[in-house]
């Protein structure tokens, strides 16, 4: 079997390219011929002409019922009744022909997200070339600030870390290794060798090799699923869809037979007649049906706007609201607020919980339910985990922002719990060395007024507990080792603190200076949490007999974590993108039933749940935030899309956007297309009696 290229040593990769290092690249021959077998590096998209989209929102029985009534009025005389009928037919395919070109914004997006610029080795040089003649086999470097401009296998990485949100859904920036990985499946999140077109390096360089393309890269299959992807008819459509079309064979049938009958008893003269038939056919169609419930959808869809906090893009969706049987949702930023918590600290043998959710700094530190006296280990803490930092936290329109990494911004927002945002620092930075992904850890070399010097550290627990038991024989490596295990299983993740006292002469750092040992100052754990409004609106949504799946791109451990926080089912069950990938379609429909949490999926994994979701005869609601849920929006029968977080690409291929982003908005919203389904099928009862032909 073929290796994947996740899966490729370096040796590998260099004796399949015919490269002797990774600094020579290919000749500018090779890549032109290359360009010219293989097409340019970009996303190009069909378009189907505008006349065509105008002209298929005609394909309904219902329409060709309403066109011949148009035709028919026209003929008899009554003009009224013509431009009425007329009116209706035209503001249908307005609507639907707006909601088709609609999604070809997505795609409009998406290619904007692509660089434009890359900087390659060819012939043992570097030089910038336009992202679209990068070529498969290429050398890309990459540095912090660049966008990827294609799928490369990374091959060489000094510090390289890349932000992934928009197609994994991860919010932290992901440290990337050149190292092949040996395992058979790994999901697109785990691909730590791996860089994806159209994510940005955050920190430190490398060199990746290109290994897809245009379409083939996993933004560019994005791209292919929203312009490919079907959309079902809503609930409501399908039944008017049959209805009209029995209504239309039976009026046809029995003005046949009527006439038939007139003609064998001779009653009426043969124009009489054919005119008395035909008057009966246009009074039995329902001509106020299409009217009536464009009417009613349309008032939905204003008062939505006005009072639920609700943009519906196309009128049909509103309906489709009330018949909702599942939602499947993103987690990050939408159950939960996508920014980094701190919500527990250990010093000593003393465990601490902290209050306050994001990165408003309003909370406070309590311990067994009482707030506590800020001692001095725990300052010492708190300065640590502020000091060891190169993210910025601030307030932009009412709303608490960080510039930097989500864990980073959880520090900075815990000390200002605790010493008001705004205070003159107590120290001054003399030196940092930042995240490395060798060390995993990042320290600060700082002075405070009377010119004594610390050196704070903050990292992975693995590696700051082994320069504790380094620097004290007596370090109870065991116990911290436990806790971490314990907050991880939780769902946690869990950073370590430390400090050294420094001589007055030092004014730079090194990592000899730290690795020699430091003191243990505790651990904090950090969540993303809940958003507290959700786990409200989900016992409502479950009481309405609407279930809720999540589909991540975390881990399960996480997920299934958050999925009990937020108590998605009285049991959760949790399955992968990798376990999900084996399956069959028959396996797919009943693990889509059964479980609730979905982790580690990548968007390909999120529209094949939606489908198995539909196959088992469920409407389907979908919401999210990023590229990544788009093909997935597009499939259901309703996508929602998060307002203020949301991405253009996203917003452009729902059905619904929740302008405060509250996923409890949602269950607010379901009750109110019930609401509206109800009234639509009170019309239809209604017009079917007063249509029928009176005797």
């Amino acid at each position: 079997m073929k290796k994947k290229f996740f899966q490729m040593g370096l040796d590998e990769l260099k004796e399949q390219n015919n490269f002797e290092d990774f600094k020579q690249g290919l000749s500018d021959t090779e890549a032109a011929k290359r360009l010219a077998a293989d097409g340019p590096n970009k996303l190009e998209s069909q378009k189907t002409p505008k006349w065509k989209v105008f002209l298929r929102q005609f394909k309904s029985m219902v329409i060709y019922v309403l066109i011949a009534s148009t035709l028919i009025t026209l003929l008899m005389g009554h003009y009224s009744d013509s431009i009425i009928i007329g009116l209706v037919v035209i503001i249908n395919a307005l609507i639907g022909y707006y909601q088709e070109t609609n999604a070809s914004d997505a795609l409009e997006k998406i290619k904007q997200m692509l660089s434009t610029d890359a900087t390659v080795y060819r012939e043992g040089q570097r030089k910038d070339v336009p992202a679209e003649e990068l070529v498969v086999g290429d050398l890309v470097f990459l540095e912090a600030g660049d966008n990827v401009p294609a799928d490369l296998r990374i091959v060489d990485s000094d510090n390289l870390r890349i932000q992934e949100s928009a197609l994994t859904g991860e919010a932290n920036s992901v440290e990337k290794i050149a190292e092949g990985i040996d395992e058979e499946t790994v999901a697109l999140a785990d691909q730590d060798n791996m860089a994806f077109a159209s994510t940005a390096v955050t920190n430190g360089s490398g060199t990746g090799l290109v290994v897809a393309t245009a379409a083939e890269t996993e933004i560019g299959k994005i791209s292919t699923s929203v312009s490919s992807v079907k959309q079902r008819k809503t609930p409501l459509m399908t039944v008017i869809d049959k209805l009209g079309t029995n209504t239309s064979y039976f009026i046809v049938a029995a003005s046949v037979v009527i006439f038939l009958i007139g003609l064998v008893f001779d009653t009426y003269s043969l124009s009489v007649l054919a005119l008395a038939v035909v008057a009966m056919m246009v009074g039995a169609i329902p001509e106020g049906l299409p009217a009536t419930t464009s009417v009613i959808l349309a008032k939905g869809v204003s008062d939505m706007a006005k009072n639920q906090n609700t943009i519906v893009k196309t009128l049909p969706a509103v309906e489709t609201l009330g018949s909702v049987d599942v939602v499947a949702t993103d987690k990050t930023g939408t159950l939960t607020k996508n920014e980094m918590t701190v919500t527990d600290i250990m010093i000593g043998n003393e465990e601490y919980q902290v209050s306050g959710i994001g990165y408003r700094p309003e909370g406070q530190i309590t311990h067994n339910g009482q707030p506590v006296v800020i001692d001095e280990k725990l300052q010492l803490l708190l300065e640590a985990g502020y000091e060891a930092n190169d993210t910025d936290l601030a307030e932009e329109n009412g709303h608490w922002v960080i510039n930097g990494e989500p864990t980073d911004g959880a520090f900075l927002t815990l000390y200002h719990k605790v010493v008001p945002y705004g205070t003159a620092d107590k120290y001054e930075e003399l030196d940092i060395l930042p995240f490395d992904s060798d060390f995993r850890y990042m320290a600060k070399l700082v002075k405070d007024k009377d010119d004594n010097r610390l050196l704070f550290v903050k990292g992975s627990p693995d590696k700051l507990l082994e320069m504790a038991q380094k620097n004290d024989s007596n370090f109870d490596y065991d116990k911290w080792f436990n806790l971490v295990k314990r907050f991880s299983e939780e769902g946690k993740r869990v950073i370590a603190v430390g400090y050294e006292k420094q001589p007055n002469t030092l004014n730079e750092i090194t990592h000899e200076i730290i690795t020699d040992g430091l003191n243990f100052l505790g651990l904090v754990a950090i969540i993303d949490p809940p958003r507290e409004e959700v786990i409200e609106a989900l016992k409502v949504m479950r009481a309405a007999g609407v279930e809720v799946k999540m589909i991540t791109g975390d881990n399960a451990i996480t997920a299934k974590t958050i999925g009990e926080k937020l108590g998605l089912a009285e049991t959760i069950h949790a399955i992968t993108g990798p376990e999900w990938d084996e399956l069959n379609d028959e396996e797919r429909i009943q693990a889509a039933d059964k479980n609730q949490v979905f982790a580690r999926t990548t968007p390909s994994n999120k529209i094949e749940i939606i489908e198995a979701l539909q196959k088992n005869n469920k409407v389907t609601a979908m919401t999210g935030d990023g590229v990544n849920d788009a093909p997935a929006l597009k499939r259901s029968d309703i996508g929602v899309a998060m307002g203020i977080k949301g991405t253009d690409v996203a917003k452009d291929s729902a059905d619904m956007v929740l302008t405060d982003d509250n996923f409890a908005t949602i269950s607010t919203a379901i009750k109110e297309g019930r609401r509206i389904f109800d009234n639509i099928k009170k019309s239809i009862l209604y017009l079917l009696p007063i249509s029928s032909p009176k005797v």
